[in-house]
């Protein structure tokens, strides 16, 4: 295909995409602003703030891996005008993503008595105790607000959910600043005020979503014709047959960098420390590619509906290209710019220099990020959901584990060993679900 014939999926992709990328970057920036505030109370409170966050990220993104399910369902049958459809996804939707959260939230909970036998030093899990229980307060009204946005962008609207996330970002920074340095007469609560920040601010975004709905008639329609149906058992089992690997999917990638956290925890404090710094500004240019790719999964899944295989192959490939340049664009910046970007988030001159080579390595693993989450992205707006839960199963706990623990323990490279085991496991997930999307467009020419 010549470029020129990808102009107008660019620039429609663009369009769909960009309230997406907007969203995410302040899901995103939501940890990113904590780091940075946490990371000037101390470097115990960063490393705490890093170790809290990597195990609560696997219930978090597993409950946000069970909402993405409903967008190619919804997709699907927008797609083809079928509002009535629509409604009942919409209902039986909520209903199935609410009784989700409330039992990972029980989960969730019990990992707090799970903290002291992970392998941290005891200054560490003090302080990152009292933290996860507020960051577990906060999984209800999230995955509420997850379950009203992929509703959203499954027909079509993605602006909302960006006000939205940039409100509660509004919100998350003045209570962090309030909160954390103990200013205007509120208690001076260092990494607890960030916890606290969050809560506030998520608990927000659902009576926000609230107003919008009662306010748009056009909206409110939907919510109106999804109250007077019946839930479905078997809506709800399709919603799960495609939430939950989806969930599982992107677990075994947090997982795998958690695992990395944890392992980052054993050779010491400062380079958990320096790993937080480093994820944190990787995950901010990921957040955006994901951004990219979940308006590919809306795309996909209208072409999908309309069985226009030509139109979804043009619009899949579109958002590679975008993708793979926004992402080597980025490994750019990070190397020319590694031994500043740091300083952001610490003044520590130790946690800097192992920060900065960490971003060589982000640099790297960053393009078969977007390689991959574009694919999946994909493949998700296809609906085929089991065999990439397995080929994430495979590459990222299978390959990129045990790499990363070889490279740093048995061949004594520290913690960059650890961040070439991320890369083998991205490279090799991204090599095989764009090999899984071939196989998909062939069955279907």
């Amino acid at each position: 295909m010549k470029l020129a014939e990808y102009i107008p999926y660019y620039k429609r992709n663009l369009h769909l995409a960009l309230p997406v990328v907007i969203s995410q970057i302040g899901q995103v920036s939501v940890s990113l602003i904590d780091n940075m505030m946490v990371g000037h109370v101390g470097t115990p409170e960063l490393a705490a703030s890093s170790f809290a966050n990597s195990v609560f990220m696997i219930g978090m993104f597993f409950g946000m891996g069970i909402t993405f399910g409903i967008t190619p369902l919804i997709g699907n049958s927008f797609g083809n005008g079928k509002l009535n459809e629509v409604v009942v996804w919409l209902k039986n939707g909520i209903f199935t993503h609410l009784a989700a959260a409330f039992g990972l939230s029980l989960i969730m909970l019990g990992v707090y008595f799970i903290l002291p036998l992970l392998g941290q030093t005891p200054e560490v899990v003090e302080l990152a105790q009292p933290y996860i229980l507020l960051l577990c307060i906060t999984y209800l009204p999230f995955m509420l607000f997850f379950s009203v946005k992929q509703f959203l962008e499954g027909i079509g609207n993605t602006k909302i959910a960006m006000h939205i996330t940039i409100t509660a970002n509004v919100i998350n920074v003045v209570f962090n600043y309030l909160l954390i340095y103990g200013k205007f007469g509120f208690p001076e609560m260092g990494l607890n005020g960030a916890g606290a920040g969050t809560l506030i601010s998520r608990v927000a975004m659902p009576i926000l979503f609230f107003i919008y709905i009662v306010k748009i008639p056009g909206l409110k329609r939907y919510f109106v014709l999804a109250h007077q149906q019946h839930f479905s058992k078997q809506k709800i089992i399709s919603l799960l047959k495609i939430g939950i690997p989806i969930a599982f999917q992107i677990i075994v990638e947090v997982i795998a960098f958690s695992i990395g956290a944890i392992m980052m925890g054993w050779i010491g404090e400062v380079p958990l420390a320096a790993h937080q710094v480093a994820i944190g500004l990787a995950s901010f240019t990921y957040m955006i590619s994901l951004g990219i790719s979940q308006a590919n999964t809306i795309r996909v899944s209208h072409q999908m509906g309309v069985k226009d295989y030509k139109a979804l192959k043009m619009a899949a490939f579109a958002s590679t290209h975008l993708v793979l340049v926004f992402m080597l664009s980025m490994g750019i910046v990070f190397v020319f710019a590694r031994n500043y970007l740091p300083f952001l988030f610490t003044p520590d001159p130790e946690v800097v220099k192992i920060a900065a080579g960490l971003l060589i390595i982000a640099a790297i693993f960053q393009i078969f990020d977007g390689l991959q989450v574009v694919m999946l992205s994909t493949l998700r707006g296809m609906a085929d959901v089991k065999l990439p839960m397995f080929i994430a199963f495979f590459a990222y706990l299978f390959l990129g584990i045990p790499t990363s623990y070889l490279l740093s323990f048995k061949l004594m490279m520290g913690a960059q060993g650890i961040w070439y085991g991320y890369l083998v496991g991205l490279g090799i997930a991204g090599i095989l679900f764009y090999l899984r999307f071939q196989h998909n467009l062939k069955k279907r020419a």
